[in-house]
């Protein structure tokens, strides 16, 4: 059901009323494997001067692990990233995250040439805004804010143009852990029947739909390991996602 809110000249929707919307791959037009690779090399670069670099990125990629596997909810991502890779490392935090923060606001920002960023991201945000959608972005909070953030500014986007935006300063699980859901559903106050996930990857994203979310996968940058294989109430280009949600069809209506 629609109700017209003239004052504000948005639509008012009852029913599902929130939009969970992955990043990379999604509004973010990407391919994931090839920007890790290379902002993995860029951070290494980075880094060479001062580190063995290839011990560094290896114990990166096993605290990123650590993150993902986690089974702690009285920790953040952060939390178990950080204890994991500075007792991993013998390193002290002194030593080395001053030059990850630094990585992140001084390097981190000119990586958009990795990506392939397209005006549909920002139509769309401001389309599901003027239907009366709330919306979050429903990223895997495996990265810090700076990084998150600075991927949204490449689409032209800011957080403030969302109710939520999951980072791992703040997040306790991680795709695909149907917990990460749940918990996005608490933060934002809303039901998991209240809520659309829209995501390209069958696995991480598509797992929404087991909680009672209904689902939207984007197929530009489609990605799916095999196994497990959920059903998808709707697919479609993110040109295509554009036009749902502007004409309310399907898991829009």
């Amino acid at each position: 059901m629609l109700m017209a809110d003239k004052k504000e000249g948005t639509v008012q929707r009852m029913g599902r009323s929130t939009i969970l919307f992955d990043l990379d791959g999604t509004l973010l037009e990407m391919k994931t494997e090839p920007f890790v690779h290379n902002y993995m090399k860029e951070l290494g670069s980075y880094l060479r001067d001062r580190h063995d670099v290839q011990k560094l990125l290896a114990l990166i990629w096993d605290a990123t692990k650590a993150m993902i596997a986690s089974n702690e909810p009285h920790k953040t991502n952060e939390q178990v990233f950080t204890e994991y890779f500075l007792r991993e490392s013998g390193l002290s935090k002194e030593e080395i995250w001053p030059q990850f923060v630094a990585f992140y606001r001084e390097v981190f920002p000119n990586l958009s040439h990795l990506t392939n960023p397209s005006p549909w991201a920002k139509r769309i945000v401001e389309e599901a805004k003027r239907q009366g959608f709330r919306m979050a972005v429903a990223t895997n909070p495996v990265f810090p804010r700076d990084a998150i953030y600075c991927r949204l500014a490449w689409i032209d986007l800011t957080p403030d143009d969302f109710d939520l935006v999951t980072v791992y300063e703040e997040s306790h699980h991680t795709k695909p852990n149907p917990a990460y859901y749940e918990e996005v559903c608490s933060r934002l106050g809303v039901k998991a029947s209240d809520c659309i996930m829209v995501g390209n990857h069958m696995q991480e994203d598509m797992i929404a739909g087991q909680l009672g979310m209904k689902t939207f996968l984007v197929t530009n940058y489609l990605e799916d390991r095999g196994q497990p294989v959920y059903p998808v109430d709707q697919r479609g280009t993110i040109e295509e996602l554009y036009w749902a949600i502007a004409k309310r069809t399907g898991v829009f209506a």
